[in-house]
């Protein structure tokens, strides 16, 4: 039997439920046909760019790698987060173990800021390319994406993996329903009885650490490259060369606004509804998923040919 909030201090706590939209039911309902349809698309869209990468030679290069690494990161947190809340939606399953609920949190926590750790390297990639053309080939190489990848992996690793570990360590006595959708660590570890001040704390510096440097690089980078695009004098230079960034631009508009959307409405949580931060939080593991390949997939030239040739091969 599962264990509530009137259980004794000394029973351990063995599951989570996760209190999904209860305030507002019909949510559930509504929100789970488009929230299937943007899971699928997800998917979707994201496996036929990878295999479109993979098989297609003209896209064997350091720019579409790094696509490759965002669409992996993508499908990862959609896999962690959306079949979990639909089963919650269709099926009432709101029951989650207590590893699962850590791994669960662990992959958020990590692949998040993998996420905008691999908008850096790309905009890094857009930078050069732009601001220093002739030396391109030289800097952005198999192996400096091989390089970047083994920088996003340890970087992000290495600072998020305290944040669940902390949560774990938590001694969990007797409340066992978690108000969200997800195991976010702060909705999870609030029902310990022990103190969580360090807990809060080191979410809070490695977050602004993580996300925020990044950001304010990515928006760095592309402050030079308009600088840059602004002084070309050569006829349609300069919007060929915001042609070749904009997509990147729009993912990380993408992914930047949802995120200080979630934000800002955690700061003002007393004049909004409770539930409005747990919908920003699941959207925000689907949206940029499902748009992010579609984005690439109109706006690049070599993405639209590889996929029409991708299709050509299975008739």
């Amino acid at each position: 039997m599962l264990p509530d909030s009137n259980s004794s201090l000394a029973t351990e706590v063995s599951e989570f439920l996760l209190n999904c939209f209860v305030r507002s039911p019909k949510w559930q309902l509504w929100l789970s046909l488009p929230l299937s349809f943007l899971f699928l698309l997800a998917m979707g869209a994201n496996t036929t760019l990878l295999i479109t990468i993979w098989l297609e030679e003209s896209l064997h290069e350091p720019m579409y790698y790094l696509l490759g690494l965002l669409s992996l990161l993508d499908m990862v947190l959609c896999l962690t987060v959306i079949p979990k809340v639909l089963a919650i939606f269709w099926f009432d399953l709101r029951s989650i173990s207590f590893s699962a609920c850590f791994l669960q949190m662990f992959i958020m926590n990590n692949f998040l800021p993998m996420e905008s750790c691999t908008f850096l390297a790309m905009a890094y990639d857009r930078y050069v390319a732009i601001c220093k053309p002739l030396h391109y080939p030289s800097i952005i190489t198999d192996q400096f994406v091989a390089k970047a990848i083994v920088f996003i992996l340890i970087r992000n690793t290495f600072l998020t993996a305290p944040i669940p570990i902390l949560s774990a360590w938590l001694h969990y006595c007797g409340k066992n329903i978690i108000e969200n959708c997800i195991c976010a660590n702060l909705s999870v570890s609030k029902l310990s009885c022990d103190k969580v001040v360090l807990n809060k704390i080191y979410q809070l510096i490695v977050a602004w650490t993580l996300l925020g440097s990044d950001l304010i690089l990515i928006f760095l980078s592309y402050t030079f490259i308009l600088r840059a695009v602004l002084r070309l004098k050569a006829k349609g230079a300069a919007g060929k060369a915001l042609s070749t960034c904009g997509s990147h631009f729009i993912l990380i508009l993408f992914f930047s606004t949802i995120l200080l959307v979630f934000v800002f409405t955690h700061m003002a949580k007393k004049k909004v509804s409770p539930d409005i931060p747990v919908l920003l939080n699941v959207l925000h593991h689907v949206i940029p998923a499902a748009l992010n390949p579609i984005v690439y997939g109109v706006r690049t030239q070599e993405i639209k040919q590889g996929i029409w040739k991708l299709l050509r091969r299975g008739r």
